[in-house]
């Protein structure tokens, strides 16, 4: 499901403590912009914020898909994070969510781009697959899950 240039070690956080939407954007953005200087953190937070202002990216049992169009690249940036403390987000179950996977795509999204979200979405849409991603133990744990795609 997911390829190494698009998610890696790096880009996975476990534990994390946030107590916001805007909060969990804002670390999106800094996180993927630090990753990849070519990105504006400002940028990628005003795309997802435009994109949540839409409709919330909630995917249901407690997992969000925040993701945006960014120009100035061609490539695809992705960032999972597991939450310590689940967020209320206005999930259509009501669920809070504690699992983000949040992606930047380029600013003229392609059909596989859509496709790549499409596949993102069912994959998180597994609830054992989820379960898993839950009692993994560390980073390396979630690097596992998340690079296997018969997990």
């Amino acid at each position: 499901m997911l390829d190494s240039d698009l998610l890696s070690p790096p880009r996975i956080l476990a534990n994390v403590s946030i107590n916001s939407k805007k909060r969990l954007l804002e670390l999106i953005s800094l996180t993927l912009a630090k990753k990849n200087t070519e990105l504006n953190s400002r940028e990628i937070f005003q795309s997802l914020c435009a994109r949540e202002h839409l409709g919330n990216t909630t995917l249901g049992n407690g997992v969000a898909m925040p993701h945006g169009r960014i120009h100035g690249t061609e490539d695809v940036e992705a960032i999972f994070l597991r939450l310590v403390k689940p967020l209320e987000l206005d999930a259509d179950d009501g669920q809070p969510v504690d699992l983000v996977f949040a992606l930047v795509v380029p600013e003229q999204c392609t059909d596989d781009h859509t496709k790549l979200l499409e596949s993102i979405a069912e994959r998180f849409g597994d609830a054992g697959f989820v379960s898993q991603l839950r009692e993994a133990e560390d980073n390396n744990e979630l690097w596992q899950l998340l690079a296997n795609p018969n997990t």
